[in-house]
């Protein structure tokens, strides 16, 4: 089956979402990560509709929706938009999963509305290892900033030849893809031009992650506001780090783990059936 496609609004951008409906059963959103799309959870919705009411977002920048005007995107903008799309669905408490930079959201929007959240899953998104240069000094994070800004004014998106190309792409940003899952990402996370060349959806100035926001001391007090079980997916080979090890997860109260053989930063892609496996026995438990 397909879902359908709907829009709102936040903070005066219109932003997409897709209802993979099933009325009446408890809501559940799915939230991607960044340079993503909401139609790369088209495996894991299709799953999880038997038991709820799955919703999954397009985030500002990304996927069908606007782009934000100028090149702030920063992740309380995320979060806010995540806050307008819940407001919609008006179904409390409700169930999130989210995926990198999706994870973070979800998080630090169970932190900011414990009560209205019953259980969240985390994939590989749990905040920015100590070590990351968001965590350099303020004046340093800032100057990083600008100059990106100011280089992406003068970058043109790349463009591929065909499907093909881009397809290939894909495969190579996540060697763990197959064909068929590579093919499905990349015809919803492009556009056409005229040539019959072919652009990501996603904004550039996305890329581009904004020097504020991302407070190790502040988000630690915002996850210890999380009341809910949480659910977190590390892929073993990963180029992020595991969050326990470097102490990101010290806050959080109800929380397991689950490290998973043969995945990098896609679990949910690298291995669907360990994903799935996981997560329902979590999220129906």
């Amino acid at each position: 089956m397909e879902p359908v496609s709907h829009y709102f609004y936040s903070h005066r951008l219109k932003l997409q979402f897709w209802d993979w409906g099933q009325e009446g059963k408890p809501p559940l959103v799915l939230v991607h990560g960044g340079l993503d799309h909401a139609r790369n959870w088209d495996w894991v919705a299709r799953h999880y509709r038997e038991h709820f009411h799955v919703y999954a977002l397009d985030l500002r920048g990304h996927g069908n929706s606007d782009h934000a005007p100028g090149s702030s995107y920063d992740v309380l903008e995320h979060v806010l938009d995540l806050s307008a799309l819940l407001d919609v669905i008006h179904a409390f408490p409700v169930y999130l999963v989210g995926h990198s930079l999706g994870g973070i959201i979800v998080m630090l929007y169970s932190g900011v509305y414990p009560d209205r959240v019953r259980k969240a899953v985390s994939i590989e998104g749990l905040g920015f290892p100590p070590q990351h240069k968001l965590h350099k000094p303020p004046g340093e994070r800032i100057r990083i900033w600008i100059e990106k800004i100011r280089e992406a004014e003068k970058r043109e998106p790349r463009s591929y030849p065909d499907l093909a190309s881009a397809v290939a792409r894909m495969q190579e940003a996540n060697p763990h893809l197959s064909e068929v899952v590579a093919r499905h990402l990349t015809l919803h996370g492009t556009n056409w031009q005229s040539d019959g060349s072919l652009i990501w959806k996603f904004d550039n100035y996305a890329r581009i992650m904004y020097p504020v926001g991302h407070d190790l001391d502040d988000f630690k007090e915002i996850l210890g506001r999380i009341e809910c079980p949480v659910q977190l997916f590390w892929g073993k080979e990963s180029w992020m780090p595991d969050p326990e090890a470097d102490g990101r997860t010290e806050t959080l109260k109800n929380w397991r783990i689950v490290r998973v053989e043969g995945a990098g930063h896609w679990v949910h892609h690298d291995r669907l059936d360990v994903y799935l496996a996981e997560s329902s026995a979590f999220l129906l438990a």
